[in-house]
């Protein structure tokens, strides 16, 4: 076992997100310490408790100012704490845009490599075995940095499991204003929360996506009606985000975000490999598509060949049936 991995952490509506979770966990089945850093000055409790019954054993808040991108400061804090004696075996980032932005900028302070796109981790000898994707995620390779800890490592959401490692964690304050230097001069003028119902897109156990065999933005809502009765995530194809018809923030692609629900559902998506690199580490995928020879098939679980206007509705009353008390 290693003896201390630490875990870039994100909040995501006042809690901690569900991919820090899966971090933490995962960190705690690996090390004796788990230490998360946040961006910030302060944590609240229910925050604290939730990474202490991951297994987290300390949190630090490292406090940059509000108007400085969160990424830049996590890594100024890990840095520093380096400095000072610390010697974290491995640091674990969601792949997020601050997971990447504090990765990038802390392998540039350190001169240590990142391996981005993991998917899987394992120990052999005391050192940290990544499991990642390469080449828009058709070829997996196994990789081991060879050389100086700490090891940097980009995860993919959904990796793994969030399991119960209860600790007590405990909270201590970084604060970095005084250390800025150049990252002083980049700030944060507006930020925008993304607008949704139902769970994160990255994160969400089912996954209900459409493309163009939907017919028009009109028929979009047969899309959400299903998802929001699976409890699951909106998801789209490139092809229906181009035209307009969604926004970008729910295209799942090469170009757009990457999945890996239970179930994932592809309904009137023909299955072009920029849309299937996003999507095919689904456990489960059924896809409905009037076109028998549609690529899609050729990954999907249970594959319906009929008309989405037909099929889509049939399936949404079945469920709404068996909702319906007796």
């Amino acid at each position: 076992m290693l003896n201390e991995i630490w875990v870039s952490a994100e909040l995501d509506g006042g809690i901690a997100s569900v991919s820090t979770r899966e971090l933490v966990s995962w960190a705690a089945s690996l090390a004796q310490e788990v230490v998360a850093f946040v961006a910030g000055s302060e944590l609240e409790a229910n925050v604290v408790d939730q990474l202490g019954e991951c297994g987290a054993t300390r949190a630090i808040c490292v406090d940059g100012g509000s108007s400085l991108p969160s990424g830049g400061v996590l890594a100024l804090g890990m840095y520093e704490e380096i400095q000072q004696g610390s010697a974290p075996s491995a640091i674990f980032f969601e792949d997020s845009h601050q997971g990447r932005d504090a990765a990038s900028r802390l392998s540039a302070k350190l001169n240590v490599p990142v391996v981005s796109n993991v998917v899987g981790l394992s120990i052999d000898d005391g050192r940290i075995i990544a499991h990642n994707t390469i080449f828009g995620a058709k070829e997996q390779v196994s990789t081991v940095i060879v050389g100086p800890d700490p090891s940097l490592f980009v995860i993919k959401a959904k990796s793994f499991e969030i399991d119960s490692h209860p600790k007590v964690c405990e909270v201590k304050v970084v604060d970095v204003t005084k250390l800025l230097g150049h990252l002083d001069r980049v700030k944060i003028i507006n930020s925008f929360r993304e607008e949704r119902t139902g769970p994160k897109l990255a994160d969400a156990d089912i996954v209900v996506a459409g493309g163009r065999g939907i017919g028009s933005a009109e028929n979009f809502h047969l899309i959400e009606e299903l998802a929001e009765l699976l409890g699951g995530a909106v998801g789209a194809s490139r092809a229906i985000v181009d035209s307009g018809w969604v926004p970008y923030s729910l295209q799942v692609g090469q170009t757009g975000k990457s999945v890996t629900p239970s179930l994932y559902f592809a309904i009137g998506i023909s299955g072009a490999t920029q849309h299937i690199v996003g999507m095919k580490g689904a456990r489960s995928i059924i896809a409905i598509n009037k076109d028998r020879t549609a690529p899609i098939f050729s990954i999907s679980d249970l594959g319906v060949v009929g008309d989405v206007h037909t099929v889509l509705p049939s399936l949404i009353d079945a469920l709404k049936a068996r909702r319906s008390p007796t």
